[in-house]
């Protein structure tokens, strides 16, 4: 019976753990794309005329400092999302304006079919990033886990309890390895709201803002 319950609950925690972590990485590498993205399209804005690219540059500017605003704000979510509110309103502008200046005759022939589709990668990713902030395993898997570890403390206790003398060492390390591993599953689960964090790469989004003149 403790067999059982010991093995179920470290199944239970390996899978937990493999895939938080795999999403963290998931996370992680839609900044670089996102970052990509952006960078793209902004090179590409020098297919517009001379005269039509200071606007769309101030434009991408604002752009990114309302995407690094988004996470900064966290975990404030009622701000981050207002701040996404208002990255969808530049977004518009942006597009409205491209799609205005294509059609210049001092423009480059093709910049239609090399900007707008830069622009459309730009934006989309910004869906697949929202979404991936918010997926999540159902909470019932977290309460799975919690009982399980209940469920083997005791019968941890219940098999220690016909010793002559209790071992804490065992005790309090039994509890401090399930506590912490419980943890650091959720942690990588929020890398926003806790101790385990995407912060250090929204570096790169810093890099890419720092860059547009």
């Amino acid at each position: 019976m403790e067999a059982a319950v010991f093995g179920l609950l470290g199944l239970m925690v390996a899978f937990s753990f493999s895939a938080a972590a795999g999403r963290y990485d998931f996370r992680r590498d839609l900044i670089v794309q996102e970052a990509n993205a952006i960078g793209t399209a902004y090179l590409r804005l020098y297919l517009l005329a001379d005269s039509d690219q200071p606007p769309l540059r101030a434009l991408f500017r604002s752009y990114v400092d309302s995407r690094l605003e988004t996470y900064r704000k966290l975990p404030d979510l009622h701000a981050a999302e207002k701040e996404l509110a208002h990255t969808g309103e530049i977004q518009g502008e942006i597009w409205t304006q491209a799609i205005a200046d294509v059609r210049n005759p001092k423009s480059q022939p093709d910049s239609a079919k090399l900007l707008l589709p830069a622009l459309n990668e730009m934006i989309d990713i910004i869906t697949t990033r929202t979404m991936a902030a918010r997926s999540h395993p159902p909470s019932d898997l977290f309460y799975l886990l919690l009982g399980l570890g209940l469920v083997a403390s005791l019968l941890a206790g219940y098999g220690m309890g016909g010793g002559d003398r209790r071992s804490w060492l065992h005790i309090l390390g039994f509890a401090a390895v399930t506590a912490v591993v419980i943890f650091v599953i959720v942690d990588l689960e929020f890398p926003r709201l806790g101790y385990i964090r995407l912060d250090a790469y929204d570096r790169v989004l810093v890099e890419l803002r720092n860059s547009m003149k």
